[in-house]
């Protein structure tokens, strides 16, 4: 089974993987075909999570000790590559949530009064997202102390506070939210049902790449939950961990890529302009553009899935850091170059409307917005460097 571009599928190293595959390709088309509801004010993949949740995407990285498929990164992101390629808002917004799951299957994490029937929960089809961020109050992957804060108030908490570009907000049945424990100045995450009085989503997401993430505001205004709904506490002493799983994000912006490259292809192919008689395809330069776009596919996906194999297979996989962050900035600029290249294929027809061209040019560059962020990988590389000499 080969995709257009040829390579993708190099990459897929088991039967269990070829089966996720199938399944995904079957997913695929549709997802296309919906892809031009997702440019919408306020629009939101839900057809599109359901029929993940269909097939178990939601349970992909889940340990089979807990009910899940227990697949690992390397099958996260294979997956989330080809889910790209049909819509890169439901990649990215599904991302967070398999990606959490990941993470805990390997640190077992959670406080273990809540991971029994939350867990319950997710086999049931709920999703989760952590919210951590928070307009002005600079980026947590800086240190930034949340100005969420939760008071113990008897056998429960009391959190307030309003977080930001929370994907998926309105499917998200539990919120993994980060905020200071008043008293004792602790940072540490809590579970925060949609449900609970007190919590609301304020729809201010209007970016014209992603829109389909529906990447909302949380507010919580008093919101009173158990005791035992605190998820995990944070260590303030440690250096913050690069989750092995944020390789979701250059997945999720190399499957654009992809389709841009595709679509370039096709046209390339089939448009024959009546000065040339012929498919502007059969020019040497074209070609040449072609070539150098699967070169770059091909590269990057070796960046990406070298990352993952590496990974998965690591002792220590906190010491693959700078691997991690430099496969995240290598990838998606490659991503946004491949488009671009795509997108002078096309010409001016790119730009219309209509045409899918304009929607992979503004969602891939969303990636440079995406953890972990280039100058920080850039400064640490730099100041490794320097220590060495």
């Amino acid at each position: 089974m080969l995709d257009r571009s040829g390579f993708l599928y190099d990459f897929v190293r088991t039967n269990e993987q070829r089966e996720m595959v199938r399944e995904l390709e079957k997913l695929r088309p549709l997802f296309k075909k919906r892809e031009p509801l997702l440019d919408q004010l306020n629009s939101l993949p839900k057809e599109n999570i359901d029929a993940l949740k269909g097939i178990g995407y939601h349970t992909l990285t889940l340990s089979k000790q807990f009910g899940g498929q227990g697949m690992g990164l390397y099958s996260f992101v294979l997956g989330q590559e080809l889910i790209a390629k049909g819509s890169g808002a439901t990649a990215l917004s599904i991302g967070w949530h398999v990606g959490s799951l990941l993470e805990f299957s390997e640190k077992r994490h959670w406080n273990k009064n809540v991971t029994d029937w939350l867990l319950d929960k997710i086999k049931q089809g709920a999703l989760i997202n952590t919210a951590s961020t928070e307009k002005g109050a600079g980026s947590p992957m800086r240190g930034a102390l949340p100005g969420t804060t939760a008071t113990q108030s008897g056998d429960h908490w009391v959190i307030s506070g309003k977080k930001s570009y929370t994907s998926l907000a309105p499917l998200i049945d539990y919120f993994f939210v980060t905020a200071t424990i008043e008293k004792s100045q602790e940072i540490a995450t809590f579970v925060v049902p949609r449900e609970t009085t007190g919590v609301s989503i304020l729809k201010t997401w209007d970016s014209v790449g992603m829109r389909g993430t529906a990447s909302h505001d949380l507010v919580m205004d008093k919101v009173v939950i158990p005791k035992d709904f605190i998820l995990k506490r944070h260590d303030k002493k440690s250096k913050p961990w690069t989750p092995g799983w944020q390789l979701h994000i250059p997945a999720c912006y190399i499957g654009i890529a992809g389709a841009a490259r595709d679509e370039a292809v096709e046209f390339a192919a089939s448009y024959t302009p009546a000065s040339l008689g012929k498919p502007i395809g059969s020019m040497p330069n074209i070609q040449q553009e072609i070539g150098e776009m699967d070169i770059q596919l091909l590269s990057a996906r070796q960046v990406l899935y070298h990352a993952a194999q590496s990974y998965e297979e690591s002792n220590d996989k906190e010491q693959l850091r700078a691997l991690l962050s430099s496969a995240k900035v290598t990838v998606t600029n490659a991503a946004i170059d491949i488009v671009d290249k795509a997108m002078r294929i096309v010409g001016p027809q790119a730009m219309s409307q209509k045409n899918p061209m304009q929607r992979y040019y503004l969602d891939v560059r969303m990636g440079l917005h995406n953890p972990p962020m280039e100058d920080m990988v850039k400064k640490t590389f730099g100041e490794q460097a320097i220590k060495t000499i």
